[in-house]
């Protein structure tokens, strides 16, 4: 889906507008290189992360399952830079549960697309309890927006949390407590 000819000839077109000369040499090849990174790092779109969670295993406890620490980086939609952080996603199974890398490559999927942080908490939660149709969810981001510590404000190495709950997270704060106390 990627058009490499398009990115080429606006990245060409930037590095004009900031007063580069595209023909020196270290920058004759950058159109092309950017129009390999950008299939790389835009990998996720038009990809479904459900297929991630279609093959699930049935399990009799129903106690918290939750995986921690999970690296992504993301691009923040509004300035195309990135955010970079961890993802930790906790999920209460109902009789099934999913190879715990599935939750990683669900991860992966959506943050491999201009995003926002608050969008993609709500994607991997709303995922998760569609195709596992566990007891609850609770998914939380930690990350450093670069278009915050690099331009604008200059705060470098300034984390924004956040969080989303499904099911029997949403009414349940011993089970909130529980996942951050994990988390922590």
């Amino acid at each position: 889906m990627i058009d490499e000819e398009k990115i080429g000839q606006a990245v060409r077109l930037f590095l004009e507008g900031i007063g580069e000369d595209c023909n020196r040499e270290g920058l004759r090849e950058t159109p092309r290189r950017i129009a390999e990174m950008c299939k790389e790092i835009f990998a996720g779109i038009g990809k479904d992360a459900s297929n991630h969670l279609s093959v699930t295993f049935e399990a009799e406890g129903n106690e918290m399952v939750l995986v921690k620490d999970i690296s992504f980086y993301s691009v923040c939609e509004h300035h195309l830079v990135p955010f970079i952080g961890k993802a930790h996603i906790a999920y209460i199974p109902d009789g099934r549960v999913v190879g715990l890398s599935k939750l990683a490559r669900t991860v992966e999927t959506y943050a491999r697309r201009p995003q926002i942080q608050e969008q993609m908490n709500a994607q991997i939660a709303d995922d998760i309890m569609e195709n596992l149709k566990p007891k609850g969810v609770m998914v939380m981001l930690e990350a450093e927006h670069l278009c915050m510590s690099m331009r604008g404000v200059n705060k470098p190495g300034s984390k924004t949390l956040s969080y989303i709950c499904r099911g029997e997270f949403e009414d349940k704060k011993e089970l909130r407590d529980t996942f951050f106390q994990m988390v922590k």
